[in-house]
């Protein structure tokens, strides 16, 4: 079997540590939820990325989602070059935030009015903020796993990173806000009606990731959205959908185009800045009118809007065809299968959720629809799978709670090339994992 050596990653790590909290920059990329050291990418294009050390892999992070048309293409570099030699920030209008709110609300008509910021985060945080405006409410619904950000309303039963990590509700978030954080379960209708009953007269708002992806892949049940919307408008909640991933990579018009249904407000980000950062809300025009400074809810941002995110997001949705979709749906399932078929022939239990070009393969032996059965996968199990596959060059996300994501860029060779190494890392899912079984 091949071994790794990291031994630029591991004496980079060793620096790292002494600058950075845990010598990262974002918890997850610590390989906390696996062991081991984290590897430093040099470079990468495609569907391939390369470590400091030389070592060339298959990328399944793909920058966690915004890279549906891989690293670095040419056309992208050519847009960003262009815009750059005109200047990188300039602290008012452009005529390119124009052009990409026109994109987002063409490809996305519940968006009337979209306003852009920074980051995913920023984008949520903003719209609870309208959503408690609009409606004199203070509290609002979410999903036990659902990750929406870092904001304080939202590291209560986070997912993504901070279940990775095993610290879903965060010290720091002060209890008054905390308490206005009502818990509902994903794919539970009634759960969110028992809130709203208890609760009446005082919810602003829900969000939901329409696939909640920081569980790992977890697909809405039947009626589940719907119920959502029902409630919602029953009440006079504002129900926000969380697009962040799902938006312009499940379908052109996100999950909302394939439900039928329309949010009140949409959070986006990822797929929208084409692997620069980058995040938006928005919504119904009466909503975004309360924005400053067309209306009295306050938010700004130094670098929202910037040209080269704007280029870079622009230049992403253009590319988006019916063609894509259809290969990277393809491809999902090749890849799901694959890895269902290699963990069945190893006699391995796995779950492997798929929707288009997101996955998971939990190792788990009952099917996962929610928090609460994301969480009996064997993440012990997924670290030894994760470390058998690094050493086969395939680089999978380091915690059994992310999504996997494909890319334009990958090809059948590659879905091959991962399966074939998926049915030799099974076979190394028994034994231990503390990161000393890995040669690094």
């Amino acid at each position: 079997m091949f071994r790794r050596r990291t031994t630029k990653s591991a004496r980079l790590f060793a620096r790292a540590q002494q600058i950075l909290p845990g010598g990262v920059d974002s918890p997850v990329r610590a390989f906390k939820g696996v062991g081991g050291t984290p590897l430093f990418i040099k470079s990468a294009r495609g569907s391939h990325i390369t470590d400091v050390d030389g070592r060339t892999y298959i990328d399944y992070v793909m920058s966690w989602g915004p890279l549906i048309h891989g690293h670095a293409p040419r056309g992208l570099r050519r847009a960003l070059a262009s815009v750059a030699a005109a200047g990188t920030s300039f602290g008012a209008p452009t005529e390119l935030e124009l052009q990409l709110g026109e994109l987002v609300r063409r490809l996305m008509p519940s968006v009337e009015r979209v306003r852009f910021v920074n980051s995913g985060t920023e984008a949520t945080m903003s719209a609870i903020r309208v959503a408690r405006a609009a409606t004199g409410r203070e509290r609002i619904v979410k999903f036990q796993g659902c990750y929406h950000g870092h904001a304080d309303s939202f590291l209560v039963q986070a997912g993504s990173g901070a279940l990775t990590l095993g610290v879903p509700d965060s010290p720091g978030v002060a209890a008054a806000v905390a308490a206005d954080t009502l818990m509902a379960t994903f794919n539970d209708v009634e759960s969110v009606d028992r809130l709203c009953h208890t609760n009446s007269g005082r919810i602003a708002a829900i969000i939901v990731e329409p696939v909640a992806g920081n569980i790992g892949v977890v697909p809405p049940a039947a009626g589940f959205l719907k119920g959502l919307r029902d409630i919602a408008d029953r009440e006079g909640i504002v129900l926000i959908f969380d697009e962040v991933i799902s938006g312009f990579r499940v379908a052109p018009g996100g999950m909302q185009e394939i439900s039928g249904l329309r949010a009140d407000l949409t959070c986006l980000g990822k797929i929208i800045g084409g692997g620069l950062p980058v995040g938006a809300y928005g919504g119904r025009a009466d909503l975004m009118a309360l924005v400053a400074p067309a209306g009295p809810v306050y938010q700004a941002g130094t670098l929202s809007g910037n040209p080269l995110a704007m280029s870079a997001g622009i230049w992403s949705l253009h590319g988006l065809s019916g063609k894509l979709y259809r290969h990277l749906e393809r491809l999902g399932a090749r890849l799901a299968a694959g890895l269902a078929d290699a963990a069945r022939d190893a006699g391995v239990p796995l779950q492997v959720n798929v929707f288009g070009s997101i996955l998971t393969p939990f190792f788990s032996s009952q099917p996962v629809h929610s928090y609460d059965s994301a969480i009996l996968a064997d993440t012990r199990a997924y670290a030894r799978f994760f470390h058998a596959m690094l050493a086969r060059g395939v680089y999978p996300p380091p915690s059994q709670f992310e999504a996997w994501f494909l890319s334009t860029a990958h090809r059948d060779e590659d879905v091959d090339a991962t399966i074939k190494a998926a049915r030799a890392a099974m076979k190394e899912a028994a034994g231990p994992v503390d990161g000393s079984d890995v040669k690094t």
